[in-house]
């Protein structure tokens, strides 16, 4: 079951339309203003003095786009992206996939899909973000494991314990000296990987 959906407001965004002038791009201006959003449309990089940190949205041109116009790797937008695209070639519409595409317009552009395509941008780029974070979470708590299993294995052998032991000491040490469970494994691992057999109480 899915949360409760709030229509989302994007008065007052600033969107970069990375398209060469045409009709398209005319019916895609109106249709941002009729919602409140500010477009901004270069072609075929920005100018000086413009950045991409400036926007909240990008469009771009699927059909004659390039790598070289983005100031990141693909599929790393830093902000929601919509590909505008006419062709259906695969290695276009391959391309525009590649570089993570939140949401699509096909060409011709007419009076109506803008308002759509910001709410589906807009969702998709939030729970790629959300994921991401998820998965960099779960990275930090794999290798907070794998430092406690190796500081309980170097007490095992420095002192001879028994696994539950040496997670009992560790634990204890760590408790006396008030810092976290990794904090205390990070001291034994750097004690070991130096070659040293200081004296820290554990």
């Amino acid at each position: 079951m899915t949360g409760a959906f709030t229509t989302p407001s994007f008065e007052g965004l600033k969107a970069l339309l990375l398209h060469r002038e045409h009709a398209n791009t005319e019916a895609l201006e109106r249709q941002f203003a009729r919602i409140g959003v500010r477009v901004t449309r270069v072609w075929p990089e920005l100018e000086p003095g413009l950045g991409f940190g400036d926007f909240d949205i990008l469009l771009f041109d699927a059909d004659m786009g390039y790598d070289g116009q983005f100031a990141w790797a693909p599929g790393e937008a830093p902000m929601p992206t919509i590909a505008l695209i006419g062709s259906e070639a695969p290695g276009r519409v391959s391309w525009a996939a590649a570089h993570g595409a939140d949401a699509q317009m096909l060409k011709p552009i007419g009076s109506s899909g803008a308002y759509s395509a910001l709410v589906i941008a807009t969702h998709a780029f939030a729970r790629r973000k959300a994921l991401e974070q998820k998965v960099e979470t779960l990275i930090g708590r794999l290798n907070n494991r794998e430092r406690l299993a190796e500081a309980v294995a170097v007490l095992m052998v420095r002192h001879g314990l028994s696994a539950s032991a040496a997670y009992n000491r560790l634990r204890r040490s760590a408790m006396e000296a008030r810092v976290t469970m990794d904090d205390a494994a990070l001291r034994i691992l750097d004690e070991t990987g130096a070659g040293e057999e200081k004296s820290s109480g554990l």
